[in-house]
């Protein structure tokens, strides 16, 4: 069995961040890429939205609150389009109101920064399995 470091960048799943951070958004994708799997990054949800990686995006790092359509707004634009993109939402406020809202409208995860390496894998690993 082939690991996914050995993959291809084509065959490796691809794991879109959504950020408007810019150290997540330089980051993350430097770290995914370590975790064997494919990165992109996208500083808005409008960004993502208009690039047209949802259709190939494996799973979805997608933070809160940012400026114009918040996470939750492109998770639930998603949804009504069909597109079922297991996401793991990352926020900087620690909310018990707000994971529970998320994790309830079928979010994979829910991660508050910092978070650790190890946390956003298992993290990916339990979204990647909802595919």
């Amino acid at each position: 069995m082939k690991s996914l470091k050995d993959k291809s960048e084509n065959q490796r799943p691809l794991l879109s961040v959504v950020d408007d951070d810019e150290s997540m958004r330089e980051s993350l994708p430097d770290l995914i890429r370590e975790f064997g799997f494919a990165a992109r990054a996208f500083s808005s949800a409008e960004e993502f939205l208009s690039s047209g990686s949802a259709h190939e995006t494996s799973s979805l790092i997608l933070d809160i609150a940012m400026p114009g359509m918040s996470g939750p707004e492109l998770h639930q634009v998603l949804k009504r389009r069909g597109e079922e993109i297991p996401t793991i939402f990352i926020t900087g406020q620690k909310d018990e109101t707000i994971r529970a809202r998320v994790l309830g409208q079928g979010a994979a995860g829910f991660l508050v920064k910092p978070f650790s390496d190890a946390a956003l894998l298992a993290a990916i690993k339990i979204a990647l399995q909802a595919i």
